[in-house]
């Protein structure tokens, strides 16, 4: 039965290094929630002390009306899928599945039962009686899956559980582990630094830095409308123009930069005329045109161009000063696209579509 999660207040520090601050997040029965951020901004940490890895300096944690703050890992029904499988060599795969019930005392007709059924949920009923050894990186994190589903926990936490599959198994991997939550019906909370990964699959991801939440939200909500420039440089690709708020009146924002006056449809927060601002566009939202009558049109000229496959990057250096960072750009390109057309020096006009740029 899916459980709600809520952490209030949590703090966990190591040394003078404090790796989770003050972190309260609720997360609902039922929710594929990711924690997203760089190295060492403390995701790890907060994962391992919701499983009862960590005990906390202060804060609670609790699934649904229990309080599991003090509680060690084995009284918290969790199931946990580490980054490195964690498989026994020794072990077949129905024994490695079969663990933590026979830990459990559970009869052995019903470990059979429930090993079965945990093997065909991730689709590796066939490969029972084989060894870790004998299974591809991708079999094997299906195996630590069935272990961790097969004690029918609360809830599901996943450390890096894809990190170690090549590109393509980790695309399998993906739609595979929604599946698998989605089907047993189970809250899981994961920790990842891919983003593509958080953004295909989770219903609600939140983006940490320092061992703070930088922002909460669905995965569209976080991509196109950042919180902050950290978010939005970690969450894909972002340019970034520096300005001031010229006019903010009738759900429109007038912010002056250095290459020219953006309009955008809304400041949010609390930002008002004069404000220092940055704005920010996805390369994939701007475009190269012709900008007749358009709002958010700037010159400047192609430095670099790179084929990509389905998609060509340019760099377009402003007309600016001296030493401002040029803007990128990503086009379509099925091979008869306009923007194969587009070559390195010359003069072009990028449009930015007044409902993509975001202020920060």
């Amino acid at each position: 039965m899916a459980v709600e999660i809520r952490i209030t207040d949590l703090v966990k520090s190591f040394g003078a290094v404090r790796a989770v601050d003050q972190v309260t997040l609720t997360i609902a029965p039922g929710e594929l929630f990711f924690l997203l951020g760089p190295s060492g901004c403390g995701k790890t940490t907060l994962l391992r002390a919701v499983a009862g890895f960590h005990q906390p300096d202060a804060g609670s944690i609790a699934f649904g009306e229990r309080e599991v703050t003090a509680l060690p890992p084995h009284q918290r029904g969790t199931g946990m899928v580490f980054q490195s499988y964690a498989l026994w060599p020794h072990m077949t795969v129905a024994e490695n599945v079969a663990f933590g019930l026979k830990v459990r005392g559970l009869s052995r007709s019903a470990t059979a039962r429930r090993v079965t059924e945990a093997l065909e949920r991730v689709h590796m009923a066939d490969r029972a009686q084989a060894r870790p050894n004998q299974l591809s990186g991708g079999q094997q994190q299906r195996v630590a899956l069935a272990r961790a589903l097969v004690i029918e926990p609360h809830c599901l936490l996943l450390d890096e559980p894809l990190s170690n599959l090549d590109a393509k198994l980790r695309l399998e991997m993906r739609a595979e582990i929604r599946r698998i939550c989605k089907e047993a019906g189970l809250t899981a909370l994961y920790v990842t630094h891919d983003q593509k990964e958080a953004l295909s699959i989770a219903d609600r991801l939140a983006v940490m830095r320092d061992g703070r939440l930088e922002q909460v939200g669905a995965p569209r909500e976080v991509y196109t409308r950042p919180a902050t420039a950290f978010v939005a440089g970690f969450i894909g690709e972002a340019n970034f123009l520096p300005g001031r708020i010229a006019e903010h009146a009738g759900g429109r924002v007038q912010v002056e930069t250095d290459a020219g006056r953006i309009e955008t449809l809304s400041a949010g927060g609390s930002a008002a005329k004069g404000d220092r601002v940055t704005l920010c566009i996805r390369p994939e939202a701007t475009r190269i045109g012709l900008g007749v009558g358009q709002a958010n049109v700037l010159a400047g000229v192609v430095r670099q161009t790179v084929y990509l496959g389905e998609v060509t990057q340019h760099e377009i250096a402003l007309d600016v000063r001296k030493g401002a960072e040029p803007l990128t750009l990503r086009a379509l390109d099925l091979g008869t696209a306009p923007s194969g057309a587009v070559a390195v020096g010359q003069r072009v006009q990028c449009v930015l579509p007044v409902e993509h740029v975001v202020v920060l």
